[in-house]
């Protein structure tokens, strides 16, 4: 990929995850945490595309349709997974011990 592509895949990525912030109305720290999730997402479908030569909204070397999919899903697992307290999760020896 040639650097104004990279460039846009990052201001792309990052629109998706500013939105997704906005949508949500997180604080500060979630907004970091979306634009990671939305980087990766959108790096790594890109990259599987790729791998597997397949094709959705080609924009230059970008895998845009594939991209944009891969960042929203990267964005609602980690906002759900983000979500998960560890008061919540009872352990398998907590319930052998009737706690």
């Amino acid at each position: 990929m040639t650097i104004p592509s990279l460039v846009f895949a990052a201001l792309i990525a990052s629109l998706y995850g500013a939105l997704y912030h906005l949508i949500r109305d997180g604080g500060p720290g979630r907004l970091f945490l979306y634009l990671i999730f939305s980087w990766v997402g959108f790096a790594l479908a890109h990259l599987v595309g790729i791998r597997q030569e397949w094709l959705l909204l080609p924009v230059g070397q970008l895998n845009f349709g594939l991209s944009t999919i891969g960042s929203l899903l990267s964005l609602i697992l980690g906002d759900w997974i983000s979500h998960i307290r560890m008061d919540d999760i009872q352990t398998f020896s907590d319930d052998e011990n009737g706690v």
